[in-house]
């Protein structure tokens, strides 16, 4: 994960990454729940799930079940009572839950299948080697709507690894007990949405970074709204890189890097010699972070929108204002506490870890795979 310590050609591979990588990136938290395998002892443990947008999940409970992989029909996608396939359980049995692959329809047109063939719950398994994900819901049009609507049994993505060795037991002629599980499944009690946005307050990498700006700026009232009326929960975060130790004391290192080369970006003009260097965006990206981190102890979040956008704004670095006094002023347009900011962002000479930069690296190496 990150970047070689001891690789010179990583580190600038690294930072032409991060240069390229000037646009936005959101994500919504995926919403999981625990599946455990009671028997066979083979593949017996517990598994994470990825729980379906539709459906209802049967929060704060679990449901014990058999698991089916269909002889026909495997992607789900034709109705299984075409064939003769029922799933219903028989008096005293335990309920089945239905394996069906990834692709060629609707997540949701797959469960609602399996539902009307008697499933007590779908598992979906992945066809490719990835981080879990939400299983969407198609939009709702005139053949979609009515069966969306109407799926009642719960629905969990699983990762490919975990998905052939429950067929390899299943097409053995093991029985496969599972239990699926909800009861911690609640990362959103409160009913509100949880997203992420992965952004740069750098504004002279071209057409990538002004579509970034214009995407903040029509999104802000939106954004500001929803989290307003209690609908979400919004997280911002800053990239960085960090320059191999060998390296700190560079020129590309010392002109892009903070805290003696723990937090880099890239330069902003590619031009080592002139304009504005990769550590003064790291330190925005700070400023940018800790303004959130202020306004959200003020019960205030939102904030953070007024701010980026006015920063953008009133702080181009197109006309050499993008630095500490411009920020300040639009801090103090805002009725923030520079102090608390200040405080927030340490010393960016200092040798020691950014207590909020290595909270950012820590959340990016969980978001994003490097090669």
């Amino acid at each position: 994960m990150g970047v070689s310590k001891t690789s010179k050609a990583t580190i600038f591979l690294g930072f032409l990454w991060l240069n390229l990588f000037q646009s936005v990136v959101g994500r919504f938290v995926v919403e999981k729940n625990s599946l455990r395998v009671v028997s066979p002892d083979v593949i017996k443990g517990t598994y994470d799930s990825a729980i379906g947008n539709f459906g209802i999940p049967q929060y704060g409970g679990s449901i014990p079940g058999t698991v089916v992989y269909p002889k026909e029909n495997r992607k789900g996608c034709r109705n299984f009572e075409d064939s003769g396939t029922s799933f219903k359980s028989k008096s005293g049995a335990m309920p089945t839950f239905v394996l069906v692959d990834r692709g060629d329809c609707f997540f949701a047109l797959k469960v609602w299948n399996a539902q009307n063939a008697g499933a007590a719950a779908v598992l979906v398994a992945d066809d490719v080697d990835e981080r879990l994900i939400t299983m969407d819901s198609p939009e709702a049009d005139g053949s979609s709507a009515k069966y969306i609507e109407n799926i009642t049994i719960p629905s969990a993505l699983i990762e490919k690894s975990f998905a052939e060795k429950l067929k390899k037991v299943v097409n053995a002629g093991e029985m496969v007990n599972v239990n699926l599980d909800w009861r911690e499944a609640v990362p959103h009690p409160d009913d509100r949405v949880e997203y992420e946005l992965w952004t740069s307050s750098n504004d002279e990498c071209g057409f990538k970074c002004d579509m970034l700006m214009k995407y903040v700026k029509d999104f802000k009232g939106a954004a500001q709204i929803l989290e307003k009326g209690g609908y979400t929960q919004f997280t911002p975060h800053y990239i960085t890189w960090y320059c191999p130790q060998a390296f700190t004391v560079s020129k590309q290192c010392k002109s892009q890097c903070i805290n003696h080369g723990r937090y880099c970006a890239p330069d902003p003009e590619q031009d080592f010699s002139s304009g504005y260097e990769g550590k003064d965006v790291v330190v925005e990206n700070l400023r940018q972070l800790c303004v959130f981190k202020v306004a959200n102890e003020t019960n205030k979040p939102w904030v953070w929108w007024d701010y980026v956008t006015d920063f953008q704004i009133r702080c181009p670095m197109k006309e050499k204002k993008y630095n500490k006094e411009c920020a300040d002023t639009v801090i103090k347009s805002l009725g923030l506490d520079s102090r608390k900011i200040e405080k927030c962002m340490g010393d960016p000479n200092a040798d020691e870890d950014n207590p909020v930069l290595k909270e950012e690296q820590d959340a990016q190496a969980s978001f994003f795979i490097f090669p």
